[in-house]
């Protein structure tokens, strides 16, 4: 017998402000701001947009996974691993950074090609993971698989970039629990998506307009929206009312541990940030490359 279908609410709601970031970029940023901070495992999120001339040159992590999800243009990365590439528009790079890695990540611009804009989104990872080796998982366009609620022809299009939608369940293998989906409604319509009990779960919505759960008045672009967590709440329906709405919907394993961010730095103590610091300044544990290694991108 199919369990009855109780969904999830808003029970905040956080407008995405553009502001400066890295070497010009632009970001909207929701998660992460003083107005949205605790929402474990996630971080920050970032909607940017990143003109010519800007970008993320050379930088550290550690302690986090961050995903990068292209939504126009295309955007190239280099690590102090060896590791480079680009990540096109559609296409998804999930970086687990572990006990350390240098990075860059800079726009590509080319005739007729639209400006890189995309979604950065900070994982939380579990304690015992934040010493691990940095490896990455990365799925072209083409690789991101699709659900249909209501068959290809339908209106809703759901992109299963990690998580399980709709009998479709993405190649992604996060460390800690993580489901991330594209929702890409043609037309209005409404579906319904299970989310684990208990597990926070929020909406980022940058086209269009929706409802979600039983609420009356829908909901407009550039809000993040954190969606209610009880028991016996099994999943989220959400209507769109436009044509053309584009969301993010994004689920974790909440983590039960203290969070203690220096920059780009996210431990569980204090005592752990400071010898994280220490590690940087000495080029060790992870952090051996810090101080000589140059991406070709960054410097360019």
């Amino acid at each position: 017998m199919a369990l009855a279908r109780v969904s999830r609410s808003v029970v905040k709601k956080v407008l995405a402000i553009e502001q400066e970031e890295g070497a010009g970029a632009l970001v909207r940023r929701s998660i992460g701001t003083m107005k949205l901070r605790n929402l474990t495992p996630f971080l920050v999120l970032d909607h940017f947009h990143v003109s010519r001339g800007a970008g993320f040159p050379d930088h550290p992590h550690r302690g986090q996974a961050t995903v990068t999800y292209m939504l126009e243009g295309s955007s190239n990365h280099e690590d102090s691993a060896g590791h480079k590439g680009t990540i096109e528009t559609g296409g998804v790079q999930w970086m687990c950074a572990g006990k350390g890695i240098i990075h860059a990540e800079m726009p590509v611009h080319a005739p007729n090609q639209p400006e890189p804009r995309g979604l950065q989104l900070w994982v939380d990872l579990p304690k015992h993971y934040k010493m691990v080796e940095p490896s990455y998982q990365e799925l072209g366009p083409s690789e991101i698989p699709s659900a249909y609620p209501e068959g290809p022809d339908g209106p809703v299009h759901i992109k299963v970039i990690s998580g399980k939608s709709h009998g479709v369940e993405s190649p992604v293998r996060p460390l800690g629990g993580c489901w991330y989906f594209h929702v890409i409604f043609k037309k209005p319509a409404t579906i319904w998506q299970d989310i684990p009990a208990g597990w926070t779960s929020f909406i980022y919505l940058w086209k269009g307009a929706i409802k979600v759960g039983d609420e009356g008045a829908p909901f407009e672009t550039f809000h993040t929206l954190v969606l209610s967590a009880d028991g016996s709440q099994n999943g989220v329906k959400i209507e769109a009312t436009e044509e053309d709405t584009n969301l993010v919907l994004i689920a974790g394993e909440p983590l039960d541990q203290t969070v203690f961010q220096y920059g780009p730095f996210v431990m569980t103590s204090r005592e752990e940030i400071q010898k994280t610091l220490i590690d940087y300044q000495l080029g060790m544990n992870g952090f051996e490359k810090a101080h000589t290694w140059k991406s070709e991108i960054g410097n360019q």
